[in-house]
Order: C-alpha cells, then structure tokens, then sequence
C-alpha cells in the first residue's frame, strides 16, 4: 500500500509578553493561513489517517483551524525535534494508516521533509530548499510500509505555501 506523509509547520505564531516559547498561541495571521491549508488539504490530498501533533500550543492551534478530524496524537517529542526523531515517530505508525499528518515546528519539519525527499531535483524540492514558512506543508509518497521508511526514500510530491 502506498503512504502519504504530510509534515506540517505551525501557523504564524503570537509573541504576547510573558509566555513561554511552548505556550505562545497563534497570531490571526496563522488561524487564516492554518485554515487555509486545511482546505488545500481536503481538496488535494487523500483523506488523512492520523495526526501527530507537537504539544506546544500553537501546534494545537494549527490543527483545530485546519478543521482535519482524524484521530490525533499529541507528542511532546516533536517539539525542537531532529529529523531522526520525526523519522522514528512515523516508523512507528499503524499499519492502517495510508495518510498521516505530522505538525510540529521548524527546523524540524523542513529538514525531515528534506531527509526523506529521494528526488532533490524537482520543483517541489527547489522550493522547500528555499523556505519553509509557517503553515507551509510537505508531501511525500512512499511505496513501503512505515517501518520501511528511511532517509532518501520518499518522492517529495508537493510543498505548498497556504496564502
């Protein structure tokens, strides 16, 4: 069975005085582009399986405004997470699961989708490799189960910009 991984950065984050990094909400901004990107998702992308969300509020946040209802995981570990880490986490998703989706934060989701990408070549590639900007979204395949995936053997799809 084919897989679908889709790694998602949080939405435009709010710096209110006083909170912590792992607390701050999301601005306006990032409700609308979250939103957004739930509705490319919906209308582009097959029918998401399963979450992994980060803990951190803004993570949160992002995933209630896309609107996306499959059954979610909150995992502290995705928070300042290395790409090994993120690897590992969809390693050890269910068998059942065709599509899932991975919210968590930068440098990590950008350089996972970059670790899994086979083909660096591609226009979705070239634009990933410029920035990886809030709310943006990464697509890859997999022909393999999710115990299978490794660096090198995704074909990176899509990456797309919610704006």
């Amino acid at each position: 069975m084919a897989r679908t991984l889709i790694l998602m950065r949080h939405g435009k984050s709010a710096y209110p005085d006083g909170v912590d990094d792992h607390q701050r909400p999301l601005a306006p901004r990032g409700r609308r582009e979250a939103g957004l990107a739930g509705g490319w998702l919906r209308d582009t992308q097959p029918p998401i399986d399963a979450v992994r969300c980060s803990t951190a509020t803004r993570t949160r946040e992002t995933l209630t405004a896309t609107g996306i209802t499959a059954p979610v995981v909150f995992e502290s570990g995705i928070y300042e997470a290395a790409p090994e880490t993120l690897i590992e986490l969809v390693r050890l998703s269910d068998d059942d699961v065709a599509t899932l989706l991975v919210i968590g934060h930068a440098p990590g989701m950008p350089w996972t989708a970059w670790e899994l990408a086979g083909n660096r070549d591609g226009t979705a590639a070239v634009e990933l490799s410029r920035k990886f900007p809030t709310s943006a979204l990464a697509v890859l395949r997999f022909e393999r189960a999710w115990a299978d995936v490794d660096t090198g053997t995704g074909e990176l799809t899509h990456f797309h910009i919610p704006r």
